[in-house]
């Protein structure tokens, strides 16, 4: 049993001494309760959410639709396992994702319950529907925590140290970030080379990417290079895996970040994986793809005993009805322009920290640098910038291969007043860091 606690330091002795050092945590400050895009410690401070729980809450913290659509399932069952008995809210949630998804042809999904297990079936998928082993993934990228998904992460510290080995037929080549100095032409030039040194294109299942890199800092890929990737995959037979855990379900202003890509350039991917913010705050993960190679694995090939459990899926069912009800697509382009001007304003008015502001949708980062510098990142001040921000009521997080970007994944539901306040204290920190 547990006693009640109210200051934060105590909880985080109790969790220092029952939770391994390997699970991390950004903030000391304990969560109590959530509204919509506000967050409440167990001391009652009151802060403005740019985290959602890492892009999970798109929909706002205990949205009461998804909270009585839940309680009514749990009235009837919370669990039986699809596997056993199937239930009726599964096949209504794949049918609506199928009818979505931004692929070619029929489409079907399988669901599951994380990330990483999305990631890890997409290449059991893959293997199963090519017969081939190899898989190509991108520096910065991020997969998972499994051993098979770290291995696919394109990123050492925290994820990989001291974990291997890690399993073998996974390949990582270099995205573009034009910023960087690395466009899309040298992204493809690389991949290239790494089909001629390292594995031939015959043998790889597929090339797997973030179409927005997630932890790696919120890049996006070109139109440029998925048609090229979509060309080198047409020729070789290689499947396109778009991983969209982080960037789904309106965080970019559509559905998915893909959809951007398909009406542009009318490349589509052949597998895509979902998870985060499908169901509001209930684990749910996913894994979408053109039905042949969906159908490839056996009976009993693909599943897990919580996979696509009940109450994910009547609050994903739900999450669909509201990003639609309440136009979050269009509602994340107004709020990602709002953080982005506040951001290029400052940057513009001579705060040459602020080295790039991007991000599609609302999905934002500001990447920090020494005097304007791209090469001379500031890993110290993103640091001081997290760390003052929830002094000042607003919690943010950092990413980026080098330590020196702060990202900002805030509730699309988010109002207009609640986001000018954020951005008054935002710019508050912002001056007092620069200074």
């Amino acid at each position: 049993m547990t006693s009640p606690m109210t200051n934060n330091a105590e909880l985080w002795a109790r969790r220092e001494a029952a939770v391994p050092r390997g699970v991390g945590s950004i903030h000391t400050r304990f969560f109590e309760r959530g509204v919509n895009a506000e967050a409440f410690d167990a001391e009652g401070n009151r802060y403005i959410d740019f985290a959602t729980g890492i892009a999970v809450c798109n929909t706002g913290h205990s949205d009461p639709r998804i909270v009585e659509a839940v309680k009514r399932q749990l009235d009837a069952f919370s669990h039986c396992s699809f596997q056993v008995t199937p239930y009726e809210s599964y096949i209504a949630l794949a049918e609506q994702l199928n009818a979505a998804a931004p692929i070619a042809g029929p489409v079907k999904t399988v669901f599951l319950t994380t990330g990483a297990e999305a990631l890890e079936n997409a290449v059991k998928i893959a293997r199963s529907a090519t017969g081939r082993r190899g898989i190509v993934t991108f520096q910065g990228g991020y997969h998972g925590r499994t051993l098979l998904t770290l291995a696919m992460t394109g990123k050492v510290l925290p994820y990989k140290a001291g974990f291997g080995p890690l399993p073998g037929d996974v390949h990582h080549t270099r995205f573009p970030i034009p910023y960087h100095g690395f466009d899309e032409k040298q992204a493809v030039e690389a991949l290239q080379a790494l089909f001629a040194s390292t594995i031939e294109p015959s043998a790889v299942a597929a090339i797997v990417l973030e179409p927005v890199l997630g932890e790696g800092g919120f890049y996006t890929a070109s139109y440029a290079f998925f048609r090229a990737l979509r060309e080198i995959c047409d020729k070789h037979g290689i499947l396109l895996i778009a991983d969209e855990v982080q960037s789904g379900f309106a965080r970019t202003g559509k559905l998915f970040a893909m959809d951007w890509v398909r009406e542009a350039t009318g490349v589509t991917p052949d597998i895509m994986t979902i998870a985060k913010a499908m169901a509001g705050g209930f684990p749910i993960s996913g894994v979408m793809g053109r039905a042949d190679l969906m159908d490839a694995p056996e009976t009993g090939g693909l599943g897990g005993t919580y996979g696509g459990s009940p109450l994910g899926c009547v609050a994903g069912l739900e999450v669909l009805k509201i990003i639609e009800s309440d136009g979050l697509c269009e509602r994340a382009v107004h709020i990602g322009n709002t953080i982005k001007g506040t951001l290029r304003a400052l940057q513009q008015g001579g705060m040459r920290v602020i080295g790039d502001v991007r991000g599609p949708g609302a999905m934002v980062a500001m990447e920090l640098v020494h005097d304007g510098d791209p090469d001379r990142p500031n890993p110290e001040l993103t640091k001081a910038v997290v760390t003052e921000g929830a002094k000042d009521g607003l919690l943010l997080l950092s990413c980026g291969m080098r330590g020196n970007v702060v990202r900002f994944l805030p509730a699309l539901t988010m109002p207009d007043e609640l986001l000018g306040e954020a951005m008054d204290r935002l710019t508050g920190v912002m001056r007092r860091g620069a200074g």
